[in-house]
């Protein structure tokens, strides 16, 4: 099981953002899907990702 899916709705739309912003900024808009930063977040894994959570709230990103 992923460990995307013991997030909450807010906590994974927050990450994804994060995500789109600092990974996916020199991909094509058609590629940055849901699916493709899922990915993403698979691969740097719970820890990074959980840093990367207190950095969308703190910065105000989950409500860009």
């Amino acid at each position: 099981m992923s460990f995307i899916n013991a997030l909450s709705q807010l906590e994974r739309e927050t990450l994804r953002r994060v995500v789109r912003i600092v990974h996916m900024k020199h991909f094509p808009k058609d590629f940055a899907s849901d699916y493709e930063a899922d990915k993403i977040i698979e691969t740097i894994g719970p820890e990074a990702a959980g840093k990367m959570i207190k950095l969308g709230i703190d910065r105000g990103i989950h409500n860009a």
